[in-house]
């Protein structure tokens, strides 16, 4: 039932996720690094963004293999489920008019805040990274840079590479930045609260047997309790 109940969290969180890249893409006010690639590759090859998305990621995933990062259920899932929603919605939701400046900043904001959250969603269901953050945590468990050290090397080169194809870079870009780190882990903070771990539970059943039983309850301390999830978690 826990497992039940963690999947089908995986799955909200990852299509809310495609869903507010999708609006953040309809303000073209500028998003992520990563969409700025896709929508770059997209305007170049007439590929949709989902499209692209997918691929990217299956390609991204093929680099775990010399780096022996280890997907998981969630890994296969965000590559295939961000990139069908994030089509999906941007076929449903029309253009903005240019000079609908309050709209465009509200599908911003929007965008950034429920990004968030389904960041929070789909990390506290521990059911694998995202392809992105597996090749960010491989590279940095290879060549001992800091995990914000290569993450930057990676985000700016691929945003690079993205507007120099024709992605959208713009104030939302920059306000992405600033701000997703904060609404993310706000997020991971509270689901994390709501929804224990399968460590956790598992101590708890012990405990709740323990006390049944007439048996002294044992704290465990794992490493797992002492760490909350963090936005290095996501992608």
């Amino acid at each position: 039932m826990h497992r039940a109940r963690r999947l089908l969290q995986l799955l909200v969180g990852l299509v809310l996720y495609g869903t507010a890249a999708a609006l953040l893409v309809r303000s073209e006010l500028g998003t992520n690094p990563w969409d700025v690639l896709h929508q770059g590759i997209s305007r170049q090859t007439g590929a949709t963004m989902g499209t692209v998305s997918i691929i990217v990621g299956a390609l991204v995933l093929l680099l775990w293999i010399p780096l022996r990062e280890r997907p998981g259920v969630g890994t296969v899932a965000n590559v295939v489920l961000v990139g069908l929603s994030l089509d999906a919605v941007l076929a449903v939701f029309p253009e903005v008019a240019a000079d609908a400046w309050a709209a465009r900043v509200g599908l911003m904001l929007g965008g950034i805040v429920l990004l968030g959250a389904a960041t929070g969603l789909y990390i506290t269901a521990r059911m694998g990274s995202g392809p992105r953050d597996g090749l960010m945590t491989g590279l940095h468990r290879r060549t001992g840079r800091s995990v914000r050290l290569v993450r930057t090397g990676i985000e700016v080169l691929v945003l690079a590479v993205g507007f120099a194809l024709g992605g959208t870079v713009g104030i939302g870009t920059a306000v992405f930045a600033l701000t997703i780190g904060p609404v993310a882990q706000f997020f991971l903070r509270l689901f994390g609260t709501m929804i224990p771990s399968p460590s956790e539970r598992m101590s708890d059943r012990i405990s709740t047997q323990g006390r049944r039983t007439g048996i002294l309850r044992v704290r465990s301390h794992r490493t797992d309790r002492n760490r909350e999830p963090s936005c290095a978690d996501a992608g």
